[in-house]
């Protein structure tokens, strides 16, 4: 009695033709050119699968940056980075965080915003404990404790711990404003001088009081407010002690001691 397993094996096999033996053999071939990596950079090293990869690669030692913004003249190495950086211009925000509804221009960014409604705190400072959301702004509060900074002003002699911070100060010298808003048209210095003034036209009030609900468009206007709650009072007379909740409480308080 003939094995019923192996007729159908064989039925199978006979109905496998030529394209499907092709199939396999053009995806064993894809396979082993992944696995071969036939062109190597000269400058580091570095091996590609393909040249255009390679080309591409090379514009990093060579500082070639061939797509250019029509709106500010910003220069760079990709077409998806220019892509990406016209989206400052244009205002498109294609990423939407699905518990909020908070869009952003780049994924890169949402991913980091959801840890908001995760929680996840993943960089800790070894110096005070304290975590952060992202390994950059762990590096921003490590200067708090080194207070170090390389990175002088040739204009004022003003320094700063990093080299970004000293590119935007220099702005000020300059007057350069590459972010304009396009309900108003006013111009700002920064992305983020830009995002905090749109909310203004938005309403937009994203940092929430966690006592009493109360919602601020500005971090720093919300950490003012929580003084309410705490009592905190960080600003203090030098003269007599006594303490105040904002600093230009203190600073009202201080002209009552010049006589």
């Amino acid at each position: 009695m003939r094995d019923p397993e192996h007729s159908r094996m064989k039925h199978t096999e006979e109905q496998r033709g030529p394209m499907d033996e092709n199939k396999e053999v053009n995806e064993v071939e894809k396979h082993q050119r992944r696995s071969q990596k036939s062109f190597t950079c000269t400058q580091c090293g570095k091996s590609f699968t393909y040249k255009q990869n390679l080309n591409v690669h090379m514009r990093i030692h060579t500082g070639e940056k061939p797509f250019t913004c029509d709106q500010c003249g910003k220069s760079f190495t990709h077409k998806g980075h220019l892509q990406e950086h016209m989206r400052i211009h244009t205002g498109e925000k294609p990423f939407t965080c699905d518990q909020c509804g908070k869009s952003f221009a780049r994924q890169g960014h949402l991913q980091e915003h959801m840890k908001i409604h995760t929680g996840e705190k993943l960089h800790e400072c070894d110096q005070c404990g304290k975590t952060f959301l992202r390994a950059s702004s762990l590096k921003t509060h490590m200067t708090v404790h080194s207070q170090e900074k390389p990175h002088s002003c040739s204009l004022c002699g003003k320094s700063f711990s990093h080299l970004q911070s000293l590119k935007v100060h220099q702005k000020i010298h300059t007057g350069v404003r590459n972010h304009m808003c396009f309900e108003c048209e006013k111009t700002f210095i920064t992305a983020e001088d830009l995002k905090r003034h749109q909310r203004i036209h938005t309403g937009e009030k994203p940092y929430k009081c966690s006592h009493c609900d109360k919602r601020f468009n500005r971090s720093g206007s919300l950490k003012t407010h929580k003084r309410i709650h705490t009592g905190e009072k960080p600003y203090s007379c030098t003269v007599c002690g006594k303490s105040f909740t904002h600093s230009s409480a203190l600073h009202s308080h201080t002209k009552t001691h010049i006589k």
